[in-house]
């Protein structure tokens, strides 16, 4: 398989397909996939047939959140090169839920982090019934400060206070019931409800679709102004160099719980 961390392609009908290329390591993101993204956004947009952009994870996984091996050689750089991994994660997610044409995420496997983020940020998300999802950013010290706003226009505040705290995973089907992704089928028929939805996308007319979904962001809460952009970028990066990261990074690289988990509760009589 090619090696770039992002692969596009453009069909004839305008459709591209847009896919995550790090299989070896579920497609975590580390600053080579978020640059992938960002040059195929840049690339598409300059395509004037674009219609309709699909969004997939190659291999077994869609993604698994961000690269931790990444993230600790991040957290031991300057406050600077931090504030700039944090900048480009948000500007990549930001940059997929702004897009002008709509947009499908096609969900298998894995699904954490900042996946979460990015199927959040798509229009249309549809997830095979081996889907497996987390907002687990917490248990290592870290926070998913910079996703929180397109979570919160897909699953509301409340199911945020719940999986964003608990870090606990869930299916496919409990990711269809609190909004995550919309239709939940068998892993053998992803690609085919991907192909339904995208045939009704292209039945609309392109300017009536982008104005509409232009409308719906300026009601939402992904769409933050800059200088909340630029808060939520400061604390991002500020928490990756804090002394729960530091122990949270730790506890992953030895296999071994946190030092802020007491363990289960004793047993009673």
């Amino acid at each position: 398989m090619n090696q770039d961390p992002v692969l596009w392609k453009l069909d004839p009908r305008g459709v591209a397909t847009v896919t995550l290329n790090r299989p070896e390591v579920n497609n975590a993101y580390d600053a080579g996939l978020l640059d992938g993204i960002m040059a195929a956004m840049d690339a598409l947009g300059a395509q004037p047939s674009l219609r309709v952009v699909v969004l997939a994870g190659a291999g077994r996984h869609f993604q698994a959140g961000a690269d931790l091996g990444w993230l600790q050689w991040v957290a031991q750089g300057s406050p600077e090169d931090n504030l700039d991994a944090s900048r480009l994660t948000a500007r990549a997610v930001q940059r997929l839920n702004a897009l002008q044409v709509p947009t499908v995420a096609l969900v298998q496997g894995a699904c954490f982090g900042g996946g979460t983020g990015i199927v959040a940020a798509c229009d249309v998300a549809v997830a095979a019934d081996n889907a497996q999802f987390s907002i687990a950013e917490t248990r290592w010290g870290l926070m998913a400060g910079i996703i929180i706003p397109q979570l919160a226009d897909a699953i509301g505040a409340r199911q945020i206070r719940r999986y964003a705290l608990t870090g606990e995973r869930f299916d496919a089907h409990e990711a269809r019931r609190i909004g995550l992704v919309h239709e939940v089928v068998a892993a053998g028929s992803l690609a085919e409800a991907g192909a339904r939805v995208v045939d009704q996308l292209l039945r609309n007319a392109p300017q009536a679709n982008a104005q509409t979904k232009a409308l719906a962001l300026e009601h939402a809460w992904g769409d933050v102004p800059q200088q909340v952009f630029e808060r939520l970028v400061a604390q991002h990066a500020a928490r990756r160099q804090s002394a729960e990261a530091t122990e949270g990074f730790a506890s992953f690289r030895e296999k071994r719980p946190a030092s802020w988990y007491p363990g289960p509760a004793p047993e009673t009589a």
